[in-house]
């Protein structure tokens, strides 16, 4: 098996305990793993003002455009799924542990997004496999006209 020094903390570990770096003679980065993590930790800790800002503008990619939309395209989606975020943080509704497996974390599902608070409760790995078994929920292209007035 081969191995490799860290350059860091100089201990010969083998080449597993090493990050894979295309440029590098061998292939893989000239510091172990576990200095890497110390060093990215370090960094970050010591730069915290610049990579929060960075993680917000990073984590909104979408343009307000796009959102809109795509908002106006599948208003009966974004609708129920509002509907049921607002119920819930008004207590009007109350998550349930997966129909499934029993676990905690869940989505509410729309069999039919016409019947935005008939839901069942998926964890997020049944969710999924429930999407690629079935597709989307009926009416989700189905256009809403605004309620408000």
């Amino acid at each position: 098996m081969a191995e490799k020094t860290c350059f860091k903390c100089g201990r010969l570990q083998s080449l597993d305990n090493f990050y894979k770096h295309p440029t590098m003679a061998d292939g893989h980065l000239g510091k172990c793993k576990q200095c890497t993590k110390i060093d990215v930790t370090e960094n970050r800790t010591s730069k915290i003002d610049y990579y929060r800002e960075y993680d917000r503008v990073r984590g909104n990619r979408q343009t307000k455009e796009y959102r809109d939309s795509n908002r106006a395209r599948y208003s009966a989606a974004y609708r129920a799924r509002e509907l049921v975020a607002r119920c819930i943080r008004e207590k009007k509704l109350f998550r349930q542990v997966c129909e499934i497996c029993g676990n905690q974390n869940t989505h509410a599902h729309h069999d039919d997004y016409a019947k935005p608070l008939n839901v069942r409760w998926l964890c997020v790995a049944h969710h999924s496999q429930w999407h690629k078994k079935y597709g989307e929920g009926k009416n989700k292209d189905m256009t809403i006209q605004s309620q408000r007035k």
